[in-house]
């Protein structure tokens, strides 16, 4: 499921080709379908739907000026005026970054072999790493009770990978190598999407 659709290594400038990047995010949204518990992950699988579709427009009305990350938030900034970044493709590309840091670091966490001795299968340290560190803070008190529940619903690892592998029984180490791949590639452009945010103050610490 993850190398489906291969995000184009991060060039030298850092500069992220809009394009290429939202075809292959597009691809990752089905990752939450995975993990169970729809209560919990559709609406962060609708999220991530929806802010790609809202960046994808902002995109479509004009690819020449919008042709990177970068371009989305230097026109906004000047377009929106006091308004932005809470506005716009800057605020769905905000929202967009923090899901698929979920993913990532969830990933990464099953790839580094993080995992509760007791229970070696169960995915739980792996997601509340994750929530921690990508979504907690922007999160109120009832969707943090709601994610920090959601852990005991979640699919034993083997079933996860599984289910990444579209229910082809694959050898562990094999799926593991794949995820490696993928973060290898992903993790690089979110860094510098990230990093982005950071250079041009367009970080909100808002709780949703």
């Amino acid at each position: 499921l993850l190398l489906e659709h291969e995000f184009k290594p991060l060039p030298a400038d850092k500069q992220i080709e809009t394009l290429p990047f939202l075809e292959a995010v597009a691809h990752l949204p089905p990752f939450f379908d995975c993990l169970g518990t729809p209560i919990v992950y559709s609406p962060v699988k609708a999220d991530l739907t929806g802010n790609i579709k809202k960046i994808r427009a902002v995109y479509d009305s004009n690819p020449a000026k919008f042709k990177t990350l970068q371009n989305i938030l230097e026109v906004e900034k000047e377009l929106h005026g006091s308004a932005w970044p809470k506005t716009g493709a800057t605020l769905a590309l905000m929202w967009l970054k923090r899901g698929l840091k979920f993913i990532l670091v969830l990933l990464q966490s099953i790839s580094d072999g993080e995992r509760d001795e007791e229970h070696p299968n169960l995915i739980r340290v792996n997601a509340l790493k994750a929530y921690e560190i990508a979504l907690k803070k922007y999160h109120g008190w009832m969707l943090q009770k709601l994610f920090t529940g959601s852990v005991y619903a979640l699919p034993y690892k083997s079933d996860l990978l599984k289910a990444l592998e579209k229910g082809k029984e694959v050898k562990e180490e094999e799926s593991i190598e794949k995820i490696h791949q993928f973060l290898t590639r992903v993790t690089p452009i979110l860094d510098a999407i990230y990093e982005m945010y950071t250079k041009m103050n367009a970080e909100l610490s808002y709780k949703a």
